[in-house]
This record gives structure tokens, sequence and C-alpha cells, in this order.
């Protein structure tokens, strides 16, 4: 069986990397390619990386007939999204990549986007999107919520050990490197390459960052109890990637158990051998996350570095992972690419 696939968004970088990873899969095709601003143009005209695919032309949301196509790839802003969304037909299977559906608690919501929250019905059917965890939740859902690239790669680190209850939960700390595709296609100042080339910088300082809203949401139901974690992202110079460097209170030993005993039937997860440490140059341009775990010098510390491709598995790889279980497709499917190297 064929699946009919529209993506709304397609003109950035994650709709891009939806369509390479979709021109792979053996069931999908794409039938609809929406971009406002530029309807009308060919594909290859905004990503010539992409010149060698039979594509459809892009064009305008409201030019797609949805009742020809089974599952629908968002790609656009939060706050366009859930307006969007809430107009596309009750029917329709939805994996949305922005940040709208993400919290469950439309005050939550306000709070970290500034915004009230317009599609109160859809946020309350979302299923939360970070697949190793929802499996089973996303394989029964219309709408899908995928997660902040960000915190993805925290929680792949954190939500085992909280569960096992093998670290303490007041002594959290993430240190986080993004990638600048991270940061969307649209033009900012910070962006251009003599402000950001040769150096880096911290952002989002204090708890103001947005993927917070995530951690809290995630963490906190997982302990039965509140959990406030550290995190300070930093922007690093490099097109693709994030490396996540996390310092917890607890057993080094313990913690690679678990983490290796958590992931070990997951294809997409690799937890590395004792004292060994990922990578962005191994992930890139796949939908794996390596994670590596070391003892500290100072007694029951421990360092937990995770990697992962911040368009892939952070983002466009996750959606078409949840889409596969959403289609009753085998879920690595059009995943399995190697990463690319050097």
């Amino acid at each position: 069986m064929t699946h009919k696939i529209a993506i709304l968004g397609a003109s950035g970088y994650t709709g891009a990397e939806l369509v390479r990873l979709i021109a792979e899969h053996p069931n999908m095709e794409i039938t609809a390619l929406a971009a406002e601003r530029k309807a009308g143009l060919l594909m290859a005209q905004v990503f010539p990386h992409l010149r060698h695919l039979d594509l459809p032309q892009l064009c305008k949301i409201s030019e797609i007939d949805f009742d020809q196509v089974d599952l629908c790839f968002c790609a656009l802003p939060h706050k366009t999204s859930q307006e969007v969304i809430r107009a596309l037909p009750k029917s329709l299977k939805i994996v949305d990549l922005s940040a709208d559906f993400r919290l469950r608690d439309g005050a939550d919501y306000e709070q970290w986007y500034g915004n009230p929250h317009t599609a109160l019905e859809q946020q309350e059917e979302a299923v939360y999107g970070l697949t190793e965890f929802y499996r089973d939740e996303i394989r029964a859902a219309r709408l899908v919520a995928g997660t902040g690239c960000n915190a993805a790669t925290g929680q792949y680190v954190l939500r085992p050990l909280i569960t096992a209850g093998v670290i303490d939960l007041d002594d959290i700390i993430l240190d986080l490197k993004c990638a600048v595709s991270g940061a969307g296609r649209s033009l900012k100042e910070n962006l251009l390459h003599a402000e950001l080339s040769e150096g880096t910088n911290a952002y989002a300082v204090g708890g103001t960052h947005r993927h917070l809203g995530e951690f809290d949401q995630e963490f906190s139901k997982l302990a039965g109890r509140t959990v406030h974690i550290q995190f300070t992202p930093h922007l690093i110079p490099a097109n693709r990637g994030i490396l996540a460097t996390t310092y917890v209170r607890g057993d080094a030993q313990s913690i690679q158990d678990t983490l290796v005993t958590a992931y070990e039937n997951e294809p997409f997860i690799k937890v590395l051998p004792f004292g060994e440490t990922p990578s962005t140059h191994h992930v890139r341009g796949s939908n794996f996350c390596h994670i590596g775990v070391v003892a500290d010098r100072i007694e029951r510390r421990a360092i937990v570095v995770a990697a992962l491709d911040n368009l892939t598995k952070g983002s466009s790889g996750q959606a078409l992972q949840n889409a596969n279980l959403m289609l009753g497709e085998v879920e690595t499917r059009g995943l399995m690419m190697a990463p690319l190297f050097p």
C-alpha cells in the first residue's frame, strides 16, 4: 500500500529533511508540498540538493485536496501550526513538528510561548511524539506532537534514570550545544556568518528556554513530583547536531547499566561502552542517538553525554518514525541510513 503524504512548510529545513527521508521510503508518496511564500516554485529552485527527485510543485495550503492525503506533516512555525491544524479535516492523520501541541496544559503553553492556545480541542487529543516512550499511544493517535530537538536529547539521557531512581532529582544540570539549523531558516542577524562563525554563546540563560516546559512536564510526570533541572543551551557554528552533557549525582556504573537495559532493544538509541563519549560527527544525517557515561572524579557523580542530529532524530526523522507507527508501517522503514562521515 502506498500512503499519500502532504508536507506543510516544505521550504524550511525540517520540510526539506522530510522530503529527503520520505523519498527513500518504499510505501510513501509525496503528493503535496505547501510553502505559502514560495508557492508556484519547484522544490529544486528552493532546495537544489533535491533536484533529482520528481516532486509536486510548491503550492498554498488552501490548494491541497486533503481528501486525497493519508497523512500530513506540519513543519510550520508555532502559533501558525495550531491555526492551520484546527482547520484541517478531523479524519486526517497529522504529525506536527512545531511546539504547538507538545504541552498538555493550555496555561503552560501560554506561559512558555506568550500567547493563548487557539486549538485547545486538538491540544487535548495530541500525543507527545517521543517515539521510544509513547509508542503505543502514537500507533493509535490521529495527531502527534513532535518534541523539541533539545528536549528529545535531554530526555533520552534522563527519562530512564528518573524512572529507575538512580539519580538525585534535585541535582541535574544539562549543558547543551546546538547547531545553527535548530534556529530555523528565516533570516536573523545573530545567525549571519560573520556574527556566528569562530565563536559560540549561551542563550536563554537562567531558565527561560521554551523546551524547559517539556522537561518540566515530562520529568515531573515520571517522578510523580515536581522536577526542575538546570538547563543552559549554547549556539555553536555548525550546521547540524546537538551535544548534550548532563551532570548528575548517582553511581556511574548503575547509570550505565540502567541506560543499557532501557535501550537494548531500541533500533536508534545506542549506548556506548562505559567511559566512551559520543560526537555529533558520528550521528550526522541519521536517525541515531548515541549516549555515553563517564564516572566523574568526584565520588557518586557521573557525566552522561548524548549526541543526535537535530534535523533528523531531533525533528524530521522522529516525525517519520512516528508516521510509520500511525500508518501501520515498520517503525524503522526509511530511517536506517548510516550517518554521514566525515
